[in-house]
């Protein structure tokens, strides 16, 4: 009996750090994951567990004199989002609290939870182009100035999938993702397809902004999770740098080779 009890409470503890493991994988703010995992734990009876969430780290201990102890840390790399899993872990969450699940159950339901696939490629392609689109046009772009942002978001967003996160770091995929569409705007402008570079550029660089990285960071330093919050505010930063960079190497290559036009 005791070695069944044993046995249950490690499930749960299992469970309760795959569940912050995806949800902290997919981009959801500290205080969520926290949250999520101590609602399992005290769901199915684990009064002694307690988690300590870093931005790229889960440390999850538990055991007192009535439960045994248990202690294990999981790292998890700075990546993308993916706010369908967030939803759904919330979800199921929500679902546990409810005892909709046994502890089999709802482990069954993370790992269909961490095998969801992600949107097709020709649906982000397009989200892209008319995000891109969307943002010229509210920062003052013409609608010929939108019909560039779109190809020149669709053509960045190619680049990003098969090229920048197959062989390129962070780093050099988003210099070279700001001189890419700085490059394809000017090109545009040119040709007389376009009338506002600054705001084609503007608009088709969206796609590269980490924004909910960034906003998440700010909540997390709202929260009181100060490194956690510094660290994704760092690497926000550090993105939004690069894409600075590779503007400017954009703007300033085609201004030596134009002799200026473009300026």
């Amino acid at each position: 009996m005791e070695e069944d009890n044993r046995s249950d409470e490690k499930a749960v503890l299992e469970l309760a750090m795959q569940a912050g493991h995806i949800l902290l994988e997919n981009g959801a703010e500290i205080f969520r994951v926290e949250e999520t995992m101590d609602r399992i734990c005290r769901h199915y009876g684990v009064q002694s567990g307690s988690a300590f969430v870093l931005s790229n780290g889960i440390f999850m201990t538990a055991g007192d004199e009535r439960e045994h102890f248990f202690a294990k840390v999981q790292h998890i790399p700075v990546s993308g989002t993916h706010l369908d899993k967030v939803a759904a872990v919330n979800q199921l969450s929500r679902e546990i609290a409810e005892g909709k699940y046994t502890v089999r159950e709802a482990g069954a339901r993370i790992e269909e939870i961490r095998r969801m696939p992600e949107k097709r490629k020709s649906v982000r392609i397009l989200a892209s182009g008319v995000g891109s689109a969307a943002f010229c046009v509210l920062f003052g772009g013409s609608l010929r100035d939108a019909l560039c942002a779109f190809a020149a978001g669709v053509v960045l967003y190619l680049y990003i999938l098969w090229v920048a996160d197959v062989y390129l770091s962070k780093i050099v995929g988003n210099i070279i993702g700001g001189t890419l569409v700085t490059v394809l705007s000017s090109v545009f402008c040119l040709l007389g397809l376009g009338e506002h570079l600054n705001f084609m550029i503007i608009g088709a660089i969206m796609p590269l902004i980490p924004g909910v990285a960034f906003t998440n960071a700010i909540r997390d330093v709202a929260d009181g999770d100060y490194i956690s919050g510094s660290v994704r505010m760092l690497d926000a930063m550090l993105v939004f740098l690069c894409i600075a960079v590779g503007v400017g190497i954009g703007i300033s290559v085609l201004g030596r080779i134009t002799g200026g036009a473009l300026l």
